[in-house]
């Protein structure tokens, strides 16, 4: 029986009930020692890299605050619209010459055909936590996951604890108007839509499959019939240890369903984590104590005391009250029953260790899927794993392998490079809200962690952090990202919340190395507060942020010595017609001078090639270009043909060829 469907009249045993839906997501993993591995401040960093920092010391301020820029150029800061301004912005999609931008409070569409100018086509107000946007030719995908989502978008939210008014799911819009979105249809789901995942299948053009990754409690099955919190063993229709996938057909969207629930997390154990770090140590003790001072709930799982946040307790008030027939707020008589009654409510949920049959179990969710469709495989970050999906049948994704670092908190989203043989996952460590970039704080811990990947399975190579120290005011960790399409190489763009976005080159996923920059300074100088970049995706030759408080920020690269003008020109002749970063496209580049000349400049860079031959290629390509026709064709077949028979003696023979290719489709183009 689902415990949210239990009534009774005694509050102990509703309080219980109650308990075992609404505070499974606070339950956290006994402490534990990291492995020693530590990795230098100075690891990550370029030389050449600006020296001091200039992001340290960056003055705080709202939309006031110091900046700090390094081999970008910004192209526009524009601020929320007033229905946003102190909501949170969320994650970004793309679709035509729009950027779709998410917010606590609805979602926002900017026009950006001139990035330096973005403008507000549509600010539609539906309060959800955490709107994560996905967009499939008309169609856009909104997620839901906390409470007060209504179906109807309303902002008076749903105070029931059982309502037919809730959304906790996926909204489905149609924006052919884009102007006038419609919202054509939901699909509710037990443990609601955290962040979703559009896979479309090449093989299926008629449908678009959704992953939905929801890490909330158990809805009522009063609620959503079929909702089963018991675990697998008792319970085979569980809605834990699992994935929902959402066959949406692409005519037909009112139509969509879930058609299948992969328990791709069958057989786990939970991972070895690393403990908190000394100062939060002693920062967690001060907030325990002045949270006891003000009467705060507090608890122990796990042998840890904790503040039980209102979000967890006020539900459970709020079911003594209607226990006792009572209307209005609790009094004091029902906080002292609960306090009576939490001991017990947490020690049947979190029993101690030497009670429990065997070792404790995995993760029961994602927090985050990249599916990348053209090699057939996906990166699961799931909360104390990586995952690697085989997805060529996309409604029965299969687990290849997994892995577990107790370096790792919180294994948050995953970005493939674009050949598909290397995965990097990231730890959102302390969940986005705190501090983990400090001085203190550990290069491995909160940082990204890259693998290869052969016959399908994954080889730990290194950790990538943000190389400058962030303050204890502003909340700094790994978060979202993309590739930049600079051919021949893997470059990303990140962010890190308040400690802004960083570019970084990882092709030799042993030392990756960060090469350009932008950050703030704090939002408040005297407390962490919102603010911060919570994505940074690059889109058809810009890099659109999504600042969490500050609104939409748009960036180039600049040419510099890690990146030269032509792989610049390169990476833009890559056009999508649309991007959702977590489903991950192929980068295809049209045949170019560009894209000859930036091999050419990575030859130079990594001395790969003689530099009197390097000089006489970019010769013959300056000659070719002046041609036409068949002239044009022959005199690039001829240097194609010369550049084979140098990448046997080059120092990098593989980039030569990559070079030589580029300039064969050239030759072919000219026909």
């Amino acid at each position: 029986m689902n415990p949210l469907s239990v009534r009774s009249t005694s509050p102990s045993r509703r309080l219980r009930a109650l308990a075992a839906a609404v505070l499974a997501a606070a339950a956290l993993s006994a402490p534990a020692l990291a492995q020693s591995n530590a990795v230098s401040p100075a690891a990550n960093l370029s030389p050449g890299a600006p020296s001091p920092d200039p992001r340290v010391g960056l003055r705080a301020g709202l939309m006031d605050a110091g900046e700090a820029v390094w081999n970008l150029r910004v192209v526009s800061k524009t601020p929320p619209t007033e229905s946003f301004l102190g909501k949170t912005n969320s994650d970004l999609a793309f679709t035509g010459r729009y950027a779709i931008q998410g917010n606590y409070n609805g979602w926002q569409i900017w026009d950006i055909s001139n990035p330096s100018h973005p403008v507000m086509k549509t600010a539609y107000v539906c309060p959800a936590s955490q709107s994560d946007v996905s967009v499939y030719r008309n169609l856009l995908f909104v997620s839901g996951e906390g409470l007060t989502g209504r179906l109807d978008c309303g902002t008076q939210g749903v105070r029931d604890t059982v309502s037919t008014e809730r959304l906790r799911g996926l909204r489905i819009f149609d924006i052919t108007d884009i102007e006038h979105p419609r919202n054509v249809g939901n699909v509710q789901t037990c443990r609601g839509s955290h962040t979703h995942t559009v896979l479309a299948d090449p093989r299926d053009p008629e449908n678009v499959y959704v992953y939905i990754s929801g890490s909330s409690s158990v809805r009522s099955e009063h609620e959503l019939p079929g909702c089963v919190r018991a675990a697998p063993s008792a319970d085979p229709n569980s809605a834990l240890f699992r994935i929902e996938v959402i066959k949406v057909p692409v005519a037909h969207p009112e139509q969509a369903a879930i058609v299948s629930s992969p328990r791709i997390f069958n057989d786990l154990v939970a991972p070895a984590k690393h403990g908190d770090a000394p100062e939060d140590v002693v920062a967690a003790a001060r907030r325990l104590e002045e949270a006891r001072a003000r009467g705060a709930f507090i608890g122990t799982t796990s042998g840890r005391e904790r503040v039980i946040e209102g979000r967890y307790i006020n539900p459970m008030l709020d079911s003594i009250v209607k226990a006792r027939s009572g209307t209005g707020p609790a009094t004091a008589a029902d906080s002292a029953a609960l306090r009576a009654a939490l001991p017990g409510i947490l020690a049947a949920m979190f029993p101690p260790e030497a009670v429990r049959p065997g070792p404790r179990p995995g993760p029961t969710q994602c927090h985050d899927i990249t599916v990348y469709p053209a090699v057939g495989l996906a990166g699961g970050a799931c909360e104390g794993y990586g995952l690697l999906l085989d997805i060529r049948d996309p409604a029965h994704p299969v687990r290849l392998t997994a892995v577990a670092d107790s370096n790792f908190s919180y294994w948050h989203s995953a970005t493939f490079n674009n050949d598909g043989t290397k995965v990097l996952f990231s730890d959102e460590w302390g969940g986005g809200g705190q501090a983990k970039c400090r001085a203190t704080d550990r290069r491995e811990w909160g940082s990204d962690a890259i693998f290869t990947i052969a016959d399908r399975q994954l080889q730990f190579r290194s950790y990538y952090k943000l190389p400058a120290a962030q303050t204890a005011q502003e909340n700094c960790v790994a978060h979202n990202g993309s590739l930049i399409p600079i051919p021949g190489r893997d470059v990303m763009v990140q962010s890190w919340y308040q400690g802004g976005i960083s570019i970084f080159d990882w092709t030799d996923a042993s030392h990756p190395r960060e090469i350009g920059f932008f950050d703030r300074g704090p939002v408040d100088s005297t407390r962490i507060a919102t603010g911060g970049t919570w994505s940074a995706y690059w889109y058809n030759g810009v890099i659109v942020s999504s600042e969490m408080a500050r609104g939409l920020d748009v960036f180039e690269l600049a040419p510099s010595a890690f990146v030269t003008q032509n792989e610049i020109d390169a990476a833009k002749t890559v056009h999508l017609d649309y991007l959702n970063a977590q489903g991950q496209p192929k980068f295809v580049w049209p045949a170019s001078f560009a894209v000859a000349r930036a091999y050419a400049d990575q030859l130079e860079r990594s001395n790969g090639l003689a530099s009197g031959r390097l000089a006489a290629v970019r010769g013959a390509l300056s000659s070719a270009e002046s041609l036409s026709g068949s002239q044009r064709r022959d005199a690039l077949a001829t240097l194609a043909s010369q550049l084979d028979a140098d990448a046997s003696g080059a120092g990098d023979g593989a980039k030569v060829r990559m070079l030589a290719g580029a300039v064969r489709e050239l030759a072919g183009q000219s026909r």
